[in-house]
């Protein structure tokens, strides 16, 4: 299993981004000054990458090299664009079937969403690049090797997929409770993206207006949600079960 790899100094980190090697973030050193620094900042910002100021004590953490202020991660996998996953559909047999996954942060969530994305014949998971959790060595490992076989496309933003999608044939639904219809209401038959949300604040207002649908699941206790990936994965299979 391919471990998440770590770049450690302003230099490299720069040589790294300009090299084009996908890098999922950056930690920066909160107060940090310097020609060299301002240049990763500028570099950091022009290519949408995902990054942070955190304390020294968080990179001394991440590296016991001399990080010169500095840390980021590489992402053992290579992400797919848009287009391509959609191409890998046109001449399926069965209609298509995407995940969108609307600022989802915690890795082991995203880990067992991609295991049962899998399990279920996502033919592709659509992330936003920044605030989205990163594919880490811990993701990697709850999906239980997944992440090497699922494609993964990240997006500037989860609304602009939403409407390449819908472009594309693709009708979208999002998985919120902020609706009177259930996913018994809905046809998986079609090609369709099914979009989840953070764990703490659902989907955007705005992307659930955008989607084509809306649909929660039948809560018959006292609490109020399910965990993510346990959602996500009864949405998946109702999916399968009415195309078989």
């Amino acid at each position: 299993m391919q471990k998440e790899t770590h770049i450690y100094g302003i230099r490299a980190i720069i040589e790294a981004i300009e090299s084009e090697n996908t890098i999922d973030k950056v930690f920066l050193q909160k107060g940090l000054k310097g020609d060299l620094y301002r240049e990763l900042e500028s570099l950091i910002r022009k290519n949408g990458i995902n990054s942070s100021y955190v304390p020294i004590e968080k990179l001394n953490r991440l590296t016991k090299n001399n990080h010169q202020g500095a840390v980021a991660n590489i992402s053992p996998i290579t992400f797919y664009s848009m287009e391509e996953l959609i191409e890998k559909t046109e001449n399926k047999e069965t209609p298509a079937l995407f995940l969108l996954l609307d600022q989802l942060s915690d890795v082991r969530n995203f880990g067992a969403i991609i295991r049962t994305a899998e399990c279920t014949g996502v033919d592709g998971i659509i992330i936003q690049k920044k605030g989205a959790a990163p594919v880490t060595a811990d993701t990697i490992k709850t999906s239980a090797g997944a992440a090497f076989k699922v494609p993964i496309a990240k997006v500037d933003h989860i609304k602009d997929a939403v409407f390449h999608l819908q472009a594309s044939g693709i009708k979208v639904i999002s998985a919120t409770e902020k609706t009177e219809n259930t996913i018994y209401d809905v046809n998986f038959k079609e090609p369709i993206a099914i979009i989840m949300g953070a764990e703490d604040r659902g989907i955007s207002p705005s992307i659930i207006k955008a989607s084509d649908y809306a649909a929660k699941l039948p809560l018959l206790g006292e609490i109020e949600s399910l965990n993510v990936s346990v959602a996500c994965a009864v949405f998946l299979y109702e999916a399968v079960r009415q195309r078989r």
